[in-house]
């Protein structure tokens, strides 16, 4: 499997599904290489994206300042770049075995 993380110089490029017009805001897990991420904001003008990034700092501990939309502003597959030092959660950085463990 994939990992949805990678160092890109002094910064993480992350790989998210994001489902817009969800029932709530959670970040997942991952799945096919992409890290999950629904939100109740709609797919236009961006609302879902400042959402995302909203989300995915607050799940991180960082300012949302740090983190950027750099492919798929209009898709539901997207990678983001997160600048500066993060200490990633295991559910992102750990990749499932196929047997589960």
């Amino acid at each position: 499997m994939e990992p949805c993380v990678r160092k890109v110089g002094d910064e993480l490029a992350l790989c998210v599904r994001v489902q817009p017009r969800a029932s709530s805001n959670e970040v997942l897990d991952v799945r096919n290489g992409r890290l999950l991420i629904r939100t109740t904001a709609a797919p236009a003008d961006g609302k879902a994206n400042k959402a995302v990034i909203r989300l995915l700092a607050s799940y991180l501990g960082i300012p949302p300042s740090r983190i950027r939309v750099i492919r798929g502003q209009t898709q539901c597959n997207k990678v983001l770049r997160i600048s500066g030092p993060v200490e990633l959660p295991r559910a992102i950085t750990h990749q499932p075995e196929a047997n589960g463990l």
